[in-house]
């Protein structure tokens, strides 16, 4: 058997919601004797998913960090949320650990919801096993299990295990390259036991297939097998260790995480499997010899410590208090920190491998590469871009009084949660929270209440119609007000036209002979603009061209202010009168989705009054298509919501603002009456 690495080493669990990572680090941390007994999800108990939005959706919403000792090696395992819509936070845990466990359910039909996670394992060549867990609940056959998975792989998956059955029930295990058969005991290690004879075919197959697998990458275990020769096992042990470590196959074990079954045989693959950091720096490009560096893949802020940024050490030792930098923003570590859960063990120094939380590193971001100097390696791979946002929703603080706070609580969230932003938008005057789905804000919006005390209230954001006319128009009008001393006097003419969708808003000035005088002008301009804000409709006006043609000024009673309400007036007085129509806004939408649900994503866009322009493959992506459409903004908000539904969670899209189109008849009065409605109730004491 090889021997296992000697330094601190890091894995990280993924899989869907719903494939019990966290019971299955709880199962790690308790054979590994790291806390003495096991918590329970549904009790709201375990080391993971502490914090009050997990516990309250028994879900991960956060990467969890836990530190163990196994055979006195030290290992971190980090319990990864396994919904999409907190995948930017595991993609930055698995840019930085060593291997991969990808937790799955024995569910043929669930293996599609892995594609995206294995792809992104692919893609990135991290090292990675499978381990398919809730066996005790289960009668699939491992083989069809295996298929169904191996479908949305493009590594060869290679069993490691065959399950021993009892009936319905699977009872045990048989290692395939020992070929000791074991029985499972709850909370104990299992029994090592004799081959039931009804499992000794399947065994031989999947031994064979194993094999074969390995031969293609191990020239003298080819020639051993062809040759019927028996290769030893020690030499098999050696090639799974290096095939797993360059990302060539990639093993599957089985267990039952909730009885501790199969969870030691587990631990032992990793301790002898598992690369150590020196792989992952060569993927990362980071050179193995320099000063020391870190790496920051996940920041938090706590509630005592202030800004904890967690950090794989790569490059050793680093002491508490020594002075770090990414090349532009410097900061000085105060307090170093091993994590289990939400416990933090203070540390004096950490060595290379390791993984550390870094006290108040102020203006540091996640993904940051840190040295001393300041000096940062060229050629880093790149860290994971932010998914584009999907979904929003407008918020505003329950109390006006903290709406200061509010902006400095989001700004800390968007720097733990690099999918999250929010912004002003000009067209509806609301904040609004973007993010990757409902789920994803509901529970930044619990955290903002429970971690930052700033409740707020949210709905879904007004869509910014536009309006435009039909009809061109030439309009007098005249401002005149006497109030004692100087009075108000300002007489213009405009004619107004029509523009082509896009071309926004003109003013042009063809006054002669000095009908007005010239620095009134721009005052006729702003009055006119000043009224675009909000047309007949109630709503902004674009593509026309206003052209002062003629006027009247007074030399004692006209001024600026004057010029501007005239302007104004002039505009108030046309604009019913020249057709106006509601423009709502058109965007370009690709949503991708596996090739079995393609006719599902056409029939949302068909529902949501969008126009089919076309699908393809999506590149990149084998057994994915892209559907491109033109959708309204008004179908969009849940737009998110609907196509994970029909695609178990996977399916995605990306969008941009296209163009504006008008609406009519019933759906245009329907807008502009709710318009008014907000409008009235806004303005009501």
């Amino acid at each position: 058997m090889s021997k296992p690495p000697a330094g601190p080493r890091c894995a990280a669990l993924v899989g869907p919601h719903g494939s019990g990572k966290t019971t299955l680090l709880e199962s790690l941390l308790f054979v590994t004797e790291t806390i003495p007994r096991k918590g329970a999800v549904k009790d709201g108990t375990t080391v993971g998913d502490s914090s009050p939005a997990a516990r309250a959706r028994q879900m991960s919403v956060e990467s969890n960090i836990a530190s163990a000792r196994f055979m006195d090696e030290a290992w971190t395992f980090i319990d990864c949320p396994g919904s999409i819509e907190f995948a930017h936070e595991a993609h930055a845990a698995l840019m930085i650990a060593d291997i991969a466990i990808v937790v799955c359910e024995p569910s043929v039909d669930r293996a599609p919801v892995l594609g995206p996670t294995l792809k992104f394992l692919d893609d990135h060549q991290i090292p990675h096993l499978v381990f398919v867990n809730k066996l005790d609940h289960t009668e699939a056959r491992m083989r069809d299990v295996i298929a169904a998975i191996q479908a949305v792989s493009t590594r060869k998956l290679v069993l490691r295990q065959v399950p021993i059955r009892d009936k319905d029930h699977v009872t045990g295990y048989v290692d395939l390259i020992s070929e000791r058969a074991y029985a499972y005991k709850p909370g104990k290690p299992s029994d090592l036991v004799k081959l039931p004879p009804d499992a000794a075919p399947r065994t031989e197959e999947a031994r064979r297939e194993l094999l074969e697998a390995l031969a293609d990458f191990d020239d003298k275990l080819l020639e051993q097998l062809l040759e019927d020769t028996v290769p030893s096992k020690s030499d098999l042990y050696a090639d799974v260790s290096r095939t797993l470590a360059a990302d060539q196959l990639v093993p599957v074990m089985i267990g039952a995480a909730e009885q501790d079954g199969g969870v030691r045989r587990l631990l032992k693959a990793l301790r002898h499997d598992a690369p150590d950091e020196r792989t992952a720096m060569k993927r990362l490009g980071i050179p193995a010899e320099g000063e020391p560096l870190a790496q920051i893949f996940k920041t938090q802020y706590a509630a005592h410590s202030g800004k904890l940024s967690h950090a794989r050490i790569w490059r050793g030792p680093l002491a508490d208090g020594t002075t770090l930098s990414d090349g532009r923003n410097t900061a000085r570590v105060a307090g170093l920190f091993r994590s289990t859960g939400a416990q933090l063990a203070k540390l004096a120094k950490v060595e290379a491998g390791e993984v550390a939380a870094l006290g108040r590193l102020e203006g540091i971001a996640t993904g940051a590469v840190l040295t001393a100097s300041g000096s940062v390696p060229k050629g880093l791979a790149a860290w994971p871009a932010a998914p584009a946002p999907l979904f929003a929703l407008a918020i505003a603080a329950e109390k006006r009084a903290d709406d200061v706070k509010l902006s400095g609580a989001l700004q800390r969230l968007a720097e733990e949660d690099g999918s999250l932003s929010s912004h002003h938008d000009p067209d509806t005057g609301e904040y609004l929270l973007w993010g990757q789905g409902e789920m994803h804000l509901l529970v930044a919006a619990d955290r903002l209440k429970t971690q930052y005390n700033v409740p707020v209230v949210a709905r879904p954001p007004h869509v910014p119609y536009k309006e435009t006319i039909r009809k061109p128009m030439r309009q007098h009008a005249r401002h005149k007000r006497q109030s004692g001393g100087h009075g108000q006097f300002a007489d213009v003419t405009v004619e107004i036209r029509p523009l082509e969708r896009g071309q926004g808003f003109v003013f042009e000035d063809r006054i002669v002979g000095g009908a007005i005088p010239r620095n009134f002008i721009p005052s006729v301009e702003e009055g006119i603009r000043e009224y675009l804000k909000k047309g007949p409709l109630g709503f902004p006006v674009v593509d026309l061209a206003a052209t002062l043609v003629d006027g009247q000024f007074h030399a004692v009673d006209s001024s600026d202010a004057a010029f501007k309400v005239a302007g104004a007036l002039a505009m108030r007085e046309a604009m019913p009168n020249c057709n106006p129509v509601l423009l709502e806004p058109i965007c370009k939408v690709s949503i991708a989705v596996p090739s079995e649900h393609t006719s599902k994503a056409q029939r949302i866009v068909s529902g949501r009054r969008g126009q089919i322009l076309g699908f393809d493959a999506k590149p990149g992506w084998p057994g994915w298509d892209e559907v491109h459409a033109h959708l309204p903004q008004a179908e969009m908000h849940d737009l998110i919501v609907e196509l994970r539904s029909l695609t178990m969670g996977i399916g995605t899209f990306s969008w941009a603002f296209d163009h504006l189109a008008e609406v009519t008849g019933k759906a245009a009065e329907r807008v502009v009456a709710q318009a008014n409605e907000a409008q009235q109730k806004k303005a009501a004491p």
